[in-house]
């Protein structure tokens, strides 16, 4: 979830499986534009899996195509499976799931047959809770290794360019191209940090199944070294358990030409990412903070990014200041007034017994809304100070109800600017509680 937003880094210790399939063009048809979801930074676009249309979040961060949260689709069907376990992010055990052979994943105007596609069994591993909409699984190199993606973030449209020589000369107009490297199947750039006052080259795996605008390695190099002002928070949530590290603000990160000032910058602990299997001198990661402030086009054929500046660019770079992270914990019937107006007949005017005219009539319709919880509360901070406590569920927020919100508005509610106040109604244990606290930059 993002004010600080919930990523999912999801990075698998099995073997990529040679000879699939990419996706290919039905005849005739040499670009695909589709509608995306944009949350939190995270790209969302809904795909076939075998027939049935399914919401996957797009992440050059994991190697194979992975399903989980399958409740509320059991009319998927998968085809020759064998048990796995899978592995990641995270500090505990690997977790139990599926490999599948022979799917069929499809677009409207492109299908990849011949998929393998990993299923997560235990149903407690679950994105939409922190994000606020269904999602069903992650998809990354298989989408992209065949043709050229392009996110453009702005628009909130996603195109699927066929690969060739006239779509790239098209491209050389109106982009910028920055070269990238493919390593075991997922894309690294080049780029700098100015950290406590000095210049670090670093590599940077380029995923935009991060919501962050950057993430710094500890222990991996000794040019690496978490700034003075900083504080411990939860940083998402992986295959292995939650990650867990710091925040700090750095002076500077670029990369050929492009300059970034003040970015919030994330340090995951050890135990974090002791089972990530690191490229050679790999740092960190970019994420979607930096990544949304382009049109990005992704040719892993040719190693090549084209970037077009977009109106985001300059944005500042802004966290959860709340300390206090929210998700979706279920849905609840809600009564709501629906105004019907009434039609004059025969010019007449209907009056009630005080003498008023009736203009309209109300009627009530019962609809389902959505329940926020407390899912975090980070250590010292504002929120935990006015005694917001892990479970807590969410009534209201500044006087109005929270089932009015989207879980993104709420998110972008507590990054909003310093020194606000945020007044929220709370259930706990059967009891309204009303708790306020205002909203501090600690970096």
């Amino acid at each position: 979830m993002k004010i600080k937003c919930v990523f999912y880094l999801l990075i698998l210790t099995i073997v990529p499986v040679f000879g699939q399939d990419g996706f290919v063009f039905d005849k005739g048809i040499e670009k695909v534009t589709v509608p995306l979801i944009l949350i939190n930074n995270l790209v969302f676009i809904p795909i076939k899996v075998n027939g049935v249309e399914l919401n996957f979040l797009l992440d050059t961060g994991v190697e194979e195509t992975i399903l989980f949260s399958l409740n509320d689709n059991p009319d998927v069907k998968f085809y020759n499976s064998e048990k796995i376990f899978l592995k990641g992010l995270g500090s505990d055990v690997a977790i139990e799931g599926l490999k599948t052979t022979n799917n069929i994943l499809e677009l409207p105007g492109v299908k990849s047959i011949k998929q393998v596609v990993y299923v997560i069994l235990d149903q407690s591993f679950n994105l939409s809770s922190h994000i606020g909409i269904p999602v069903n699984g992650i998809i990354g190199y298989q989408f992209f290794k065949n043709n050229l993606i392009r996110i453009d973030y702005s628009s909130k449209k996603l195109v699927v360019y066929k690969s060739g020589i006239d779509i790239r000369k098209k491209l050389d107009k109106k982009f910028k191209k920055t070269p990238i490297k493919i390593e075991r199947f997922k894309p690294y750039l080049e780029g700098e940090v100015l950290l406590n006052d000095k210049v670090v080259s670093v590599k940077l795996l380029i995923d935009i199944g991060n919501s962050d605008s950057i993430w710094l390695f500890q222990n991996i190099s000794s040019n690496i070294v978490v700034p003075t002002k900083n504080f411990d928070d939860f940083l998402g949530k992986g295959f292995s358990g939650d990650i867990e590290g710091k925040r700090a603000r750095i002076k500077r990160f670029s990369f050929d030409n492009n300059q970034f000032i003040l970015p919030i910058v994330a340090f995951p602990d050890s135990s974090s990412i002791k089972s990530v299997r690191m490229v050679k001198d790999r740092i960190g990661s970019v994420g979607g903070e930096i990544l949304r402030r382009f049109s990005v086009v992704f040719d892993y054929e040719n190693e090549q990014l084209y970037l077009k500046k977009n109106a985001n660019y300059n944005d500042p770079f802004t966290y959860n200041e709340s300390g206090v992270e929210i998700q979706h914990n279920g849905l609840q019937w809600v009564k709501e007034t629906v105004q019907m107006q009434t039609v004059a007949v025969d010019k007449g005017i209907t009056f009630d017994n005080t003498g008023k005219n009736i203009t309209n009539e109300f009627k009530y319709k019962f609809v389902l809304k959505p329940i926020y919880e407390v899912a975090q509360v980070r250590k010292n901070s504002p929120a935990d100070s006015s005694g917001l406590k892990v479970g807590d569920v969410i009534i209201s927020i500044n006087k109005k109800p929270t089932y009015l919100y989207s879980l993104s508005k709420i998110n972008e509610l507590f990054k909003t600017e310093e020194d606000k106040w945020i007044y929220l109604e709370v259930e706990r244990n059967n009891q309204v509680l009303k708790f306020s606290f205002q909203l501090k930059d600690v970096l």
